[in-house]
Order: structure tokens, then C-alpha cells, then sequence
């Protein structure tokens, strides 16, 4: 059962960024300083499990955002954050980046959790049904 739980819970939190995700995914930025070689940016699903997270302050908040921005900028462009969805004892976010291996470097250097890293590969909404 804890399982099944578990799977909805991700899968409720898919649902509910995909409207955000389908339009970071469909943003495109030319940059003629790329080659093709470069690896694509692929979206990604993070779980981060922390205590009483629907109760920390704006002011944690604040710090917990801050210290990802610096270590973001530290890694450079090929990490973005989206938008991150607080919840009672996790943290769901939506990050940009070309591996799961930047996603688990941003974390160990921003001291934080990435229980679960899962790559989104598509994104439905809606406009789906149209």
C-alpha cells in the first residue's frame, strides 16, 4: 500500500507541474555558441523528502532557495531550477538540466535531498485533449 501511495503521490505531482513543464519545454532559447554535440536539457521530477517542510518559515524558505541559487550559478548553465511545490514532509521540483548526475551534484553541494530523480518524457495537459 505504502507503495501505491508513494506512486500517486508522484504521479499527482506530474499532473500538477505539467502545465508549468509544457511551458518551460515549448521556451526555446537560439544560441548560435552551441553545437550540436552539446547534450539536450532534459526536464526533471525531484522528490525531496524533509520533515515538516509545509511548515518551514518564509524566511527558511528563503535561505533554502538562496543556498540553491548560489550552488546553481556555481555549476553554470547546464542546471536550471523551474519552480519547486512545497508540500507537508517533501518538496517537489522541477529542474532543467542535461543529467540526473547534475541534479545529484547540485544537491550534495547544496546539502539538501534528491530522494527521487525522474525524468519527465512527456508532458500532457488540456490542450492534449484538442
Amino acid at each position: 500500500m505504502k507503495t501505491f501511495t508513494k506512486r500517486c503521490n508522484v504521479l499527482i505531482a506530474i499532473l500538477l507541474f505539467t502545465g508549468y513543464a509544457s511551458i518551460a519545454q515549448k521556451a526555446t532559447i537560439s544560441d548560435n555558441s552551441k553545437t550540436k554535440d552539446e547534450p539536450a536539457m532534459k526536464t526533471y521530477l525531484i522528490e525531496r523528502e524533509i520533515p515538516n517542510a509545509g511548515k518551514l518559515s518564509p524566511e527558511e524558505l528563503k535561505g533554502i532557495s538562496q543556498t540553491s541559487c548560489s550552488v546553481l550559478k556555481e555549476m553554470g548553465p547546464k542546471i536550471q531550477w523551474i519552480q519547486s511545490y512545497v508540500t507537508g514532509n517533501k518538496i517537489y521540483c522541477i529542474y532543467k538540466a542535461e543529467s540526473a548526475e547534475l541534479i545529484k551534484e547540485h544537491a550534495k553541494k547544496g546539502g539538501f535531498p534528491a530522494n527521487s530523480i525522474i525524468e519527465i518524457a512527456s508532458v500532457i495537459s488540456p490542450a492534449t485533449a484538442e
